[in-house]
């Protein structure tokens, strides 16, 4: 047996002893947040990806998350305030996730591991409901955004170096997207029903469109770290500049939009089909549960 089966195997086991001891009844509260979470998750990526693929086959370019909200504080101040509610239940689904271990990791090293980056990703998350927020009312152009963030930091004592440790992380939290993408791990948080049992590869390009997206950051904050040089680093709007200076740039920035948009629509299953260990009543088959039974019955 691989050694990946053996701690899936150890995580399914841990996950199975806390449930035991769960009232489901108890943590239903927290799936209304989850699935506002998800669905203004889906938004971002939506709006993003839809606008700079629609730029791009205009002639234009991509463009990065801060760049698309300004151009919607205006008449599209509604989809910015939507995008700010959804990234606050976000991030509160992540801080609630990782207080009350609703996915049920447990408190070993590997569980305090997971629920760290629950925190991590919630707050990533509302930093981008506050620029939502910050963008309406307030000029294009600005000097601020990621870049002026990383600058601050890299500032202060040993910034530069917490930079390059987060670059680090970013990279390493980029192989778990696309772990997860090729092992198809998604599937177990996954209720089975005929949308996910059909769309499987839109929701695996999605997952490994985030992962190559969130490697290309974290390789440009360690690039960042190493030039002191605030400016080598970015959002979404670096990623796309940074591919678009590669041979072909403007097709590798269409495939990873075209990525992103598929994420969009990971998000929006999960905000629909996600399933809550800890809220879960035990009669809802996660999807790859339901796929090894259909195996079993086929032999």
């Amino acid at each position: 047996m691989s050694l990946a089966a053996t701690l899936a195997i150890d995580s399914q086991s841990t996950r199975a002893k806390i449930l035991e001891k769960v009232n489901p009844d108890d943590f239903r509260w927290a799936v209304p947040i989850m699935r506002a979470g998800y669905a203004g998750r889906a938004l971002v990526y939506t709006v993003v990806a839809g606008f700079s693929l629609w730029s791009i086959a205009s002639g234009g370019e991509a463009e990065g998350t801060q760049s698309v909200m300004e151009r919607l504080s205006g008449d599209g101040w509604f989809v910015v305030v939507l995008i700010a509610l959804g990234m606050a239940c976000y991030a509160a689904w992540r801080l609630i996730d990782c207080i009350w271990d609703l996915e049920a990791y447990g408190t070993d090293g590997k569980g305090l591991i997971a629920r760290a980056g629950m925190l991590v990703t919630g707050l990533v998350h509302l930093g981008i409901g506050i620029l939502a927020l910050t963008t309406l009312g307030a000029s294009s152009g600005g000097s601020g955004g990621t870049q002026g963030v990383i600058g601050k930091i890299m500032a202060t004592p040993g910034g530069i170096w917490a930079i390059g440790v987060a670059g680090v992380l970013t990279m390493c939290a980029a192989v778990y997207y696309v772990h997860k993408a090729v092992t198809e791990g998604y599937r177990e948080d996954l209720a089975a029903n005929h949308f996910t049992r059909n769309w499987n590869e839109v929701l695996k390009v999605g997952v490994l469109g985030q992962g190559v997206v969130v490697g290309i950051l974290g390789l440009l904050l360690v690039y960042a770290a190493l030039q002191t040089d605030p400016g080598q680093a970015g959002g979404l709007g670096a990623a796309f500049e940074w591919l678009r200076e590669k041979s072909y740039g403007t097709v590798l920035v269409t495939i990873l939009c075209t990525g992103l948009l598929a994420f969009a629509v990971f998000c929006m299953v999960n905000a629909l089909y996600r399933i809550v260990p800890k809220a879960a009543d035990g009669e809802t088959k996660n999807l790859a549960a339901a796929l090894k039974s259909d195996d079993e019955d086929g032999r």
